[in-house]
């Protein structure tokens, strides 16, 4: 279950309800998602993807995703320290990013352009969050550095970072419940 963290008023969301109405000004949705057949959390791709194939349909047709795939990062991911700092730094992406983990946990930093409260959103196994494209956040892993997610696409070549001048790289450090 995920969680949402104001640090600067020291506020904490657990509930469903109150994680999407907090999320709701940003554009951005949260969901739970239980599959439609169950599912080893270190199956294949492939069954993973099979396994919430309902799900991934019904979004890509809300969204106009056309591809989905399953990204795995742990602490043996050649090269994991660079990708990670890479997405520490705040940034947005011409696309939406759309995330649904599987398994381990990650927290996404959201902020919006008039300078409001940052969000500090913590997902584990069975979240589903999707940031809208131009939402300037960035994302770390957990102290154990793994997650598992599926991912959805629009177009795969617009999800480049595009980091913004405010010069945020990775300031906040995570709470996570792992």
């Amino acid at each position: 279950m995920a969680v949402v963290r104001i640090p600067d008023k020291q506020r904490e969301l657990t509930e469903v309800g109150a994680i999407q109405d907090c999320l709701a000004p940003l554009g951005v949705t949260y969901q739970r998602w239980e599959p439609s057949q169950p599912v080893a959390a270190d199956a294949p791709s492939s069954e993973i993807l099979a396994a919430y194939s309902a799900e991934i349909e019904a979004l890509k047709q809300q969204g106009g995703y056309v591809t989905a795939d399953v990204v795995d990062l742990k602490p043996t991911t050649e090269g994991l320290d660079g990708l990670l700092a890479k997405f520490r730094r705040e940034h947005w992406h011409d696309e939406d990013e759309v995330r649904f983990t599987i398994k381990g946990r990650g927290v996404f930093y959201l902020r919006d352009q008039q300078g409001g409260d940052v969000l500090e959103v913590e997902v584990g196994p069975g979240d589903l969050l999707t940031v809208p494209q131009g939402t300037w956040h960035w994302f770390t892993l957990c102290t154990d550095q793994t997650i598992r997610c599926i991912r959805l696409f629009q177009d795969p070549s617009g999800w480049a970072p595009q980091y913004t001048e405010s010069g945020i790289d990775g300031g906040y450090q995570p709470v996570c419940l792992s």
